[in-house]
């Protein structure tokens, strides 16, 4: 697919595949002037199924179906799979992904919805999209930049980070306006705390287009990038600014670090809203969704809460509730109230499951974050340091860690809100 396009079709298309904040609109005009596209129906569903109800998504994507079908069978294929990945049957979108590709290679509308082969929660679904971006990257060809950038993606998330950044690179080259690749590029500086470079490049790239629709995940990253060059006010300033309080996640990511090294957190979010968020049918669908909500409770040093989510997680049926998520939140629960050797021995214990909590590299390094300050503060300073020591040793800018092996007051980190 070209980087540029003349015609709507075209033009929606590759917007869509960059995750840029033109998509949307041209998506509208798509469908618009030519309602009888199934195709255009279905990934306008497929960006805004969020905010429809279970009645309207089925009506529009059956409507779309049936358009679809009249067409071809690629563009049916399609449309089916956009049904299963915005009714979150991850599975089943990950199965159907699978021959798909296998009858229309390197389809790359079809990546849009590659991130099913995670969402699924299972070790063996995400080897096997990795495998499955792999292969359709090499049947595409370096100049087909979406590829290009979903494979540097799962390099960094495999840890390949330094091909990680060429790859990322090679895809801005091709289409600097690639979301994708910028996100690539943005996890491959993280671990290699590229710092400032990496602050400035992503406000570049957000200030071209404000409506990007990663503009809040990648002001995150920069926030992190700020924390890793100690630019604590900065990190702050930007998750103010970026991250509305409603935010839970990130918010809770960025203001957990600074507190686990005695930083002056930026706005919290509301404990209440956080305990409804929690209570509501959806509160422990996901076990990173249900991580994120503990972490803000650790903000709050809200013991009480965390003591009881760590026992409803360990009663629960599902094995990374209990086995992985349910000591992570008693170890928050143990650090917040100032017990760090309990922290210790339950995040020790918990070793490389702490993958099963979910979500990706950058976000499950803050267990590592909190099992680091819990050694210091039991006096371990050295097995703290060994933990740490791929970090200090690889990355350009390492203030946050530094922190991480100084001692600080448990009040620092547990402090009353």
């Amino acid at each position: 697919m070209a980087a540029t396009g003349v015609t709507v079709e075209d033009r929606a298309a590759v917007e869509l595949l960059a995750l840029s904040g033109r998509a949307l609109p041209l998506l509208r005009e798509w469908v618009g002037r030519d309602p009888g596209c199934g195709v255009a129906r279905a990934l306008l569903t497929l960006v805004t199924g969020d905010r429809l109800d279970d009645t309207v998504l089925k009506e529009q994507l059956t409507i779309a179906y049936r358009d679809a079908r009249a067409t071809g069978e690629r563009q049916a294929s399609l449309v089916y799979g956009v049904f299963l990945h915005t009714h979150r049957q991850y599975r089943l979108t990950a199965d159907h992904l699978v021959g798909h590709f296998a009858r229309w290679p390197a389809d790359e509308l079809a990546g849009l919805m590659l991130g099913a082969f995670s969402g699924c929660g299972d070790a063996a679904y995400r080897a096997h999209g990795d495998a499955l971006v792999e292969q359709q990257a090499e049947l595409a060809g370096p100049e087909r930049w979406p590829w290009t950038s979903w494979l540097a993606s799962i390099r960094a998330e495999q840890g390949r980070v330094r091909e990680a950044h060429e790859l990322a690179g090679q895809a801005l080259a091709l289409y600097p306006r690639s979301g994708v690749a910028a996100h690539a590029l943005a996890h491959a500086e993280h671990e290699l705390g590229s710092g400032r470079a990496c602050v400035e490049f992503l406000d570049e790239w957000l200030a071209a287009d404000p409506q990007a629709v990663q503009l809040r995940h990648l002001s995150w990253h920069a926030a992190l990038q700020s924390i890793a060059c100690g630019d604590f006010a900065d990190a702050r300033r930007r998750a103010d600014a970026a991250l509305p309080r409603a935010d839970v996640g990130m918010r809770a990511a960025t203001n957990w670090r600074l507190l686990l090294v005695g930083q002056t957190p930026a706005d919290r979010s509301d404990p209440e809203h956080v305990r409804e968020l929690l209570a509501a049918p959806g509160g422990m669908a996901e076990v990173f969704h249900t991580f994120n909500l503990a972490l803000a409770l650790a903000v709050e040093a809200a013991t009480e809460d965390l003591e009881a989510l760590a026992r409803r997680a360990a009663a629960d049926e599902r094995s990374d509730y209990r086995e992985v998520l349910a000591p992570v939140v008693q170890a928050l629960a143990e650090v917040t109230a100032g017990h760090p050797r309990a922290a210790v021995d339950l995040l020790n214990d918990l070793g490389e499951k702490a993958e099963r909590i979910g979500g990706v590299r950058v976000e499950r390094e803050i267990i590592q974050d909190t099992l680091a300050r819990a050694l210091v503060d039991t006096g371990e300073h050295t097995r703290a340091a060994d933990l740490l020591h791929h970090r200090t040793t690889t990355r350009h800018h390492h203030t946050y860690e530094d922190l991480l092996l100084t001692d600080t007051t448990a009040a620092t980190v547990a402090g009353p809100r």
